[in-house]
């Protein structure tokens, strides 16, 4: 059987990006300890994620409710399984909201009421309260889910009037493009948007409402996302390496999601 390539180099790939967390966050002043690396396990084995778990992840991240549900169960043999986060971080449809309460310590792209209300819902059924994120969508691109940023204080105001749901911050994707790829310094405002948005939240004081957390930048813009403030970054590719596909006759639309 060949080496797995990706699996041998996870452990040195997490300390880089450790390295690289700490320096962005001492040039913009902060705390390094501040940050929480989230891995994004979509499309990754299970034997990858054990290999995060040693090296120390205890933050993960999936994009589908169905492929957390499968692979997360190899979390229930650690033995620090209490300090491990599991966060919803793909776009979350209504009919698998149950599941995603069942599986998932946070949901980290709500953006609409309707979204928040079945969530409420279902966690209302098990008992507890659902940790959320606010999506988003500070580039204003059309294939992005996320609320516009001059409605987010509405829609977090309405969400706060929810009993079993609890607003812990806010959550973006920033622009895929290939400028962006090639300078991460292009996805700044939108990470400094975003940030701005945090502070004039807090500043009205809503009850019930927390903005602790800045979920934004992954693989190929994080630092830059550090340095404007971000809590949770989500690192799918650095962390773990090319996805593999699966060859299509037509070639997909791009996803936003995919810079993960």
């Amino acid at each position: 059987m060949a080496e797995d390539k990706n699996l041998i180099a996870i452990r040195d790939h997490i300390q880089d990006i450790r390295n690289r967390v700490d320096a962005a966050a001492r040039k913009a002043g902060r705390n390094p300890g501040a940050i929480n690396i989230l891995a994004v396990t979509k499309t990754y084995p299970v034997a990858y994620i054990q290999e995060a778990l040693a090296a120390g992840i205890r933050w993960f991240g999936e994009n589908k409710v169905q492929e957390a549900k499968e692979k997360y169960q190899c979390f229930d043999n650690f033995t620090e399984k209490d300090a491990v986060q599991k966060h919803m971080v793909g776009h979350l449809q209504t009919n698998k909201v149950r599941h995603a309460v069942e599986i998932f310590d946070m949901i980290q792209t709500v953006d609409s009421l309707r979204l928040a209300t079945e969530i409420d819902k279902r966690a209302y059924t098990q008992d507890r309260i659902m940790d959320i994120l606010i999506q988003v969508n500070t580039s204003r691109e059309k294939s992005k889910y996320g609320i516009p940023p001059e409605d987010t204080l509405e829609l977090v105001k309405r969400v706060a009037e929810l009993k079993n749901v609890r607003i812990r911050g806010l959550m973006t994707i920033g622009p895929l493009t290939a400028s962006v790829s090639a300078d991460p310094e292009k996805v700044r405002p939108y990470f400094r948007r975003l940030f701005e948005l945090k502070q004039f939240i807090a500043e009205q004081k809503i009850p019930q409402v927390s903005m602790e957390h800045l979920s934004m930048g992954m693989s190929l813009d994080f630092e830059t996302a550090v340095e404007e403030g971000a809590t949770i970054i989500r690192i799918g590719t650095a962390i773990f390496g090319k996805r593999k596909r699966t060859p299509r006759a037509v070639a997909p639309a791009p996803n936003p999601e995919d810079q993960l």
